[in-house]
């Protein structure tokens, strides 16, 4: 069997430090289990990786495991039934690829009828979600990683009206930290309490007036129950980055959603301060009533 090499620096992934004794750990466990799903499993439960709960963090620790790899500090076996990876189009193929049809044009609620959210589960909804998302949003589709919920949105008329994803926050946000009242340990702690809106779409040729603060609305009133039924916590806080060059957020203020500032245009890796991502204003949204007490507590000595 090939010998890994010892390491000699720490390394940060999904949030998390690891040590060069850890990465030799995790090193021995890629070269000895032998499958993906086995290694993630056992670095979980060797390092003590878990939710609050005591769930393993499953999902984050394969995206972990890919980018140690994609870093060559580790060997995965390959995937026994494919990751997907490389094989969903970003962006709709408009010369060949049907779309999701567009049944109806409703101009206001009442014209939506009874609208149901319900949770992606089953490739069925997977499929819907994600083909939703390639053929109108302006980012395209791409795997959301780690803790995630989707949602689709249907009116009985129009079909599929909706999409919306609730993921992992973002590592660092100063503007975001400093309002929450932060320190670096206590960030780190509690960074798991908050979940980011990472997408949200209306079909285009929906054009309900206050659809938008509605669903938002709608979502984020059941999102800690939904988020902790699959996940073991629930959330108090949600946060987005809105466009500004694209959009006005108009729908999150109306949603009583608060700005709190604006991104610097300086992606994670951006170490020179070229400012090259657009600038995005920051809305955060309370999931409980004493959120802040709660993500300012600082972790258990």
């Amino acid at each position: 069997m090939a010998s890994h090499p010892r390491h000699r620096h720490p390394a940060r992934y999904c949030g998390r430090d690891f040590t060069p004794a850890e990465l030799d750990i995790i090193g021995q466990l890629a070269a000895t289990l032998p499958s993906r799903a086995e290694i993630s499993r056992a670095v979980c439960d060797t390092l003590g990786w878990h939710t609050p709960d005591g769930r393993r963090k499953d999902m984050t620790a394969r995206v972990a495991l890919n980018r140690m790899a994609a870093d060559q500090l580790i060997t995965l076996p390959p995937p026994r039934h494919g990751n997907g990876n490389g094989r969903h189009p970003r962006h709709a193929d408009t010369a060949g690829q049907l779309t999701l049809p567009l049944p109806a044009h409703p101009a206001t609620l009442a014209d939506l009828g009874r609208v149901t959210i319900c949770t992606v589960t089953g490739r069925q909804r997977s499929r819907q979600w994600n083909q939703l998302i390639r053929d109108h949003h302006y980012l395209g589709y791409t795997p959301l990683a780690g803790a995630q919920i989707r949602y689709l949105v249907t009116s009985p008329p129009a079909g599929q009206i909706a999409a919306l994803a609730f993921a992992a926050s973002a590592w660092k946000c100063a503007p975001r930290d400093h309002h929450i009242g932060w320190d670096p340990a206590t960030r780190e702690a509690n960074l798991n309490l908050i979940c980011g809106n990472a997408r949200f779409l209306i079909r285009p040729d929906i054009k309900v007036p206050n659809l938008a603060s509605r669903l938002l609305a709608a979502v984020t009133r059941r999102l800690p129950a939904d988020w902790k039924a699959r996940y073991g916590y629930a959330p108090v806080l949600a946060e987005t980055f809105v466009e500004t060059g694209r959009f006005t957020g108009t729908s999150y203020r109306a949603a009583n959603w608060t700005h709190i500032g604006q991104t610097q245009g300086r992606g994670k890796l951006d170490r020179h301060h070229k400012h090259a991502l657009p600038i995005k204003d920051i809305y955060l949204y309370p999931l409980h009533r004493h959120w802040r007490q709660i993500l300012t507590t600082p972790p258990s000595q």
